[in-house]
């Protein structure tokens, strides 16, 4: 269960991680997208967070009940405690972090995310303060994707589990 901020690689590490282990990968992002008929920004406009934020659950309650994918969330998703609960049952979550001047030039003006609407450069620095400590207390494991391959970030977070594993066997 891959989880953190826009722009630090989730999508990414989640399909090469996905590969590696022989599973399918879900984006909830995207099964929202799906589901709703809709792009994000365009439910953000139309409906409000409050409303992407219902599909937003339901994607993920969808996505962890699936039996083993690996799961990339969207960046608020660990905001909702039962969002956490969900994914937390469902395995072992992984943070992803990257440094602000990295997400910016990973996701570029913003113009597609509706968080990052009026200042980006301000919004991310904003967001990571309000959503980073949410992250941290939720990861089994965090991972720091700045200047690092996707493959890299897999690796390490393959290790990552094996050690986690061990930790919570009896």
């Amino acid at each position: 269960m891959l989880m953190g901020f826009m722009g630090t690689g989730k999508s990414e590490v989640g399909r090469r991680l996905a590969q590696r282990l022989g599973r399918a990968f879900v984006d909830t992002d995207r099964l929202v997208e799906e589901r709703a008929g809709k792009r994000i920004a365009t439910i953000f406009a139309e409906d409000g967070e409050p409303a992407f934020r219902t599909l937003e659950r339901a994607a993920v309650a969808e996505a962890a009940g699936r039996g083993g994918p690996v799961v990339a969330v969207g960046g608020g998703a660990v905001l909702d405690p039962e969002n956490v609960r969900c994914l937390r049952a469902a395995g072992v979550l992984v943070y992803l972090t990257a440094r602000p001047e990295i997400i910016l030039g990973r996701v570029g003006k913003g113009s597609n995310r509706p968080m990052l609407r009026d200042d980006p450069r301000a919004a991310v620095v904003r967001l990571l303060a309000e959503r980073g400590p949410v992250y941290a207390a939720a990861a089994d494991i965090t991972v720091d994707t700045s200047e690092r391959t996707a493959s890299d970030v897999v690796g390490e977070i393959q290790r990552a589990q094996g050690q986690v594993r061990l930790q919570h066997e009896p």
